[in-house]
């Protein structure tokens, strides 16, 4: 009962398609039992008309029979003549009944028997002589061949009319049918909407919570309504969300917490090295100074990679976390370049920028921070008085950003892990400080989470790596 009550999506779409179904399957019931009808009727009306065509010629041929029986015998005064009169005029009593049934309103039937009547009795009065019975007889079959014709006619009309009700009953059935089906397909397309928006409508639900979940917008709870199984995975989805809420918290309170039991003891040990250094436990030997030296460089760049570690962490955390809107990739690109004027001042470089105006559906801080990375990449790289084009294309569905530089290019063997984090080439800016590591990884990330790729191309000298991100995600 409970089932019943709460019917599953199951349930339900198996519903629509037994009501869908049961509606096609009467209409065209009631369709195949309308033409049976009409079907029967023009069979009934074709055999009505022969039936009566046929009386009718009997009555015809009998006439004929009877007229020649009943003039031989009055010149042959044969008894078997007589009977063939009789048997002649016992033919025609079955068709009479038949027109009599199908044209109750003539006169004619009646006529006709009249005349019979009329006919026997002269053959019977003997008392009259031959020529005043053999004039009667030529009077009456002259007025029965006169009847025969008009029972013909009325039975060609009979016949019209019958027909023409045929056709006027094939032509409402027709319209009757028509309208039948009509109203059955526009039933069953009411209730094919119908069906399809209810169930669609927590599908489409279950569809942005879905999204919500992989975009990590983990604040607002997932109630789902609808049949019972939907409701039940809205459910599983809600715990879902809940713990990775918590899988969040805890990821942040552990870099939170690392960050500082890692930081706090290497600032001690920085400011002991400091100490050393300084000479405040005592003079230190050549050799000393060295190795300490040592320790303060390798401390420095244990808590520099530290730093390294957590930002990438927190950069990939985040990517999950977009807030889409509409982007202008022009002034966003302009306003990453003039961020960054003084490094490529400082190099005296030459910023480009071409193709056509492009937009697209983006976090517009997360694509800041791609361009920033790839055009300190491309600063860091460039040789001075060099040139960094930006390339704008718009192919179909999709956004493209190409960045060039003039520096010594990517290595083939560092090609396949340029964006593995932490991972550095063999070129380097000569006279640079080597680079994190985490600046590429970081761009892959971004342009992941927005459903995008970045590559490195082929394009001797210098790098070109190239975005594409779709106008919708």
């Amino acid at each position: 009962m409970l089932s019943f009550l709460r019917p599953s999506f199951r349930q339900l779409l198996l519903l629509g398609f037994l009501l869908i179904a049961g509606l096609l399957g009467a209409a065209s019931l009631r369709a195949l039992l309308t033409l049976e009808k009409l079907l029967a009727q023009s069979r009934s009306s074709a055999t009505h008309a022969v039936e009566l065509s046929a009386a009718t010629q009997l009555l015809a041929e009998r006439s004929v029979t009877m007229e020649r029986a009943a003039r031989q015998f009055l010149i042959l005064d044969d008894p078997s003549l007589h009977e063939r009169f009789d048997e002649a005029r016992r033919d025609t009593d079955t068709a009479l009944r038949q027109l009599e049934a199908a044209l109750p309103r003539s006169n004619a039937v009646r006529s006709w028997r009249a005349q019979q009547t009329m006919i026997a009795d002269h053959l019977a009065a003997t008392h009259i002589s031959a020529r005043k019975r053999e004039a009667a007889l030529a009077a009456n079959f002259r007025a029965l061949s006169a009847i025969n014709a008009k029972l013909a006619d009325q039975v060609r009309s009979r016949i019209e009319q019958s027909n023409t009700e045929l056709r006027d009953g094939l032509e409402d059935g027709r319209l009757q049918l028509s309208g039948q089906l009509l109203v059955a397909l526009l039933l069953a397309v009411g209730l094919a909407l119908i069906f399809g928006l209810w169930l669609a409508r927590p599908l489409k639900r279950l569809e942005a919570a879905i999204i919500a979940l992989g975009e990590n917008h983990l604040d607002t709870p997932i109630d789902i309504r609808g049949p019972a199984d939907l409701r039940l995975l809205g459910q599983r989805l809600d715990w879902l969300r809940q713990r990775l809420a918590e899988l969040d918290d805890d990821k942040t309170r552990f870099l939170r917490h690392i960050s500082h039991e890692l930081k706090t003891p290497l600032a001690s040990l920085r400011e002991g090295v400091a100490l050393l250094e300084d000479g405040v436990a005592g003079t230190l030997t050549e050799q000393q100074r060295e190795i300490a030296a040592i320790l303060a460089q390798n401390v420095v760049a244990l808590q520099s990679q530290i730093e390294d570690l957590l930002r990438f962490h927190a950069a990939a955390f985040e990517a999950r976390q977009l807030h889409r809107q509409r982007v202008a990739f022009r002034p966003l690109l302009d306003r990453v370049i003039d961020l960054q004027r003084l490094q490529w001042q400082a190099k005296d470089l030459h910023m480009a920028i071409e193709g056509e105006p492009l937009f697209a559906q983006a976090d517009p801080d997360k694509l800041a921070v791609v361009l920033g990375n790839l055009l300190s990449n491309a600063i860091r790289f460039s040789p001075v008085g060099g040139t960094i084009v930006f390339t704008l294309a718009n192919p179909p569905g999709l956004a493209r950003i190409d960045i060039r530089d003039q520096g010594p290019g990517i290595a083939p063997e560092d090609r396949n892990r340029v964006f593995e984090p932490f991972y550095q080439g063999q070129r380097q800016a000569p006279g640079a400080r080597r680079g994190s590591g985490i600046g590429l990884s970081i761009v892959q990330e971004y342009v992941a989470a927005h459903g995008g790729r970045v590559s490195l191309l082929d394009d001797e000298p210098g790098s070109r790596f190239r975005i594409e991100i779709p106008h919708e995600n």
